[in-house]
């Protein structure tokens, strides 16, 4: 679990993942990148700001949670901080397992997760201007149903 400026490779991200281990039979990832429309604006750029030390404990805790629930061999989350432009990536889940549904399904709630619970806050550049985005009711709805038992 890394929070970092830098891009990363997500074939070595996926190596370190899949290292020397034959037991997994999935790997799943999801790779987030920055939108160049946004709530029917331009996005010329995106800056993502974060709370240190704060972020990188709770991004430990998802994932924690995430490996108790599902038997899962590993999981990885990069997650990009400062200044962003269109098509750049901005976050990385990768899960492995025995088995596709496992990985598939811990992916999922690992990202809703990390959309609603991490201190992450993010500021797009539209020809209006600056703005901060606000959390998105469907970004909470998705993480309902990992509550409800789903």
């Amino acid at each position: 679990m890394r929070v970092q400026r830098a891009d990363f490779d997500l074939t070595a991200e996926l190596a370190l993942l899949r290292a020397g281990d034959a037991s997994a039979g999935a790997v799943v990832s999801f790779v987030g990148t920055v939108r160049d429309m946004n709530e029917g604006a331009s996005v010329a750029a995106m800056e993502l700001e974060h709370y240190p030390g704060m972020t990188e404990k709770s991004i430990e805790q998802i994932v924690a949670r995430a490996m108790a629930r599902w038997p899962l061999l590993g999981a990885r989350v990069v997650h990009r901080i400062g200044p962003l432009l269109p098509a750049e990536q901005i976050v990385l889940v990768a899960c492995s397992s025995a088995h596709r549904g496992d990985a598939f399904a811990a992916c999922e709630f690992i990202i809703d997760y990390l959309k609603t619970e991490a201190p992450f806050w993010k500021k797009e550049q539209t020809p209006e201007g600056a703005r901060w985005v606000d959390a998105r009711v469907s970004d909470d709805h998705a993480l309902s149903r990992w509550s409800a038992g789903q």
